[in-house]
């Protein structure tokens, strides 16, 4: 089965590929993206980050590294074996060719990968008060955002997997709560 989404969502994308074009194809912008994208695969970024935690805060913070895990292992079954399998959606194509070198994904663009498990490690690592938190969340904004610089997903897929890693996030932290 297959759920086709809205035409609404391709107009919305046309419109802000469009407006984010202008930055495609400054180095530094191009760099920023790229790296975002590359750290952000598999949750590396956050899981790099959930064990320096673990490795060099309180004592406290490994159950929330093993936490972090877990939860991003559920993030990525429910979301690249459950969720991505309805929609089954087509990446944005780069008709140029990438300027750096980028892992192809074979599931369905819908939702981000990516978006969704920056805004469940997100809000795992901010369920208590962290004077960090600013930084995660432009962290996850970047990631987010690299994957309609590099043309891997719609912005509508970004703003799918943005919604679906708040409802995770918020369930692991129901489920999993710390102490």
């Amino acid at each position: 089965m297959r759920v086709p989404l809205p035409a609404a969502f391709d107009r919305f994308d046309a419109v802000v590929d469009q407006a984010w074009e202008h930055l495609r194809g400054n180095q530094l912008v191009d760099r920023m993206f790229y790296l975002a994208s590359d750290v952000g695969d598999f949750g590396l970024l956050w899981l790099s980050i959930g064990a320096a935690q673990a490795a060099f805060g309180p004592a406290r913070k490994i159950p929330a590294a093993i936490r972090l895990a877990g939860a991003l292992a559920a993030e990525s079954v429910i979301v690249n074996g459950g969720i991505k399998s309805l929609f089954r959606r087509e990446r944005p194509e780069a008709a140029e060719g990438r300027p750096m070198h980028l892992r192809q994904p074979k599931t369905s663009a819908f939702p981000s990968g990516h978006a969704t498990s920056a805004v469940t490690a997100v809000l795992l690592f901010t369920e208590v008060a962290t004077p960090w938190a600013p930084l995660y969340w432009a962290l996850a904004g970047i990631v987010a955002a690299s994957r309609v610089h590099v043309r891997i997903h719609h912005a509508s897929d970004v703003i799918g997997g943005l919604a679906v890693g708040t409802v995770l996030g918020h369930m692991a932290r129901r489920i999993a709560p710390l102490g």
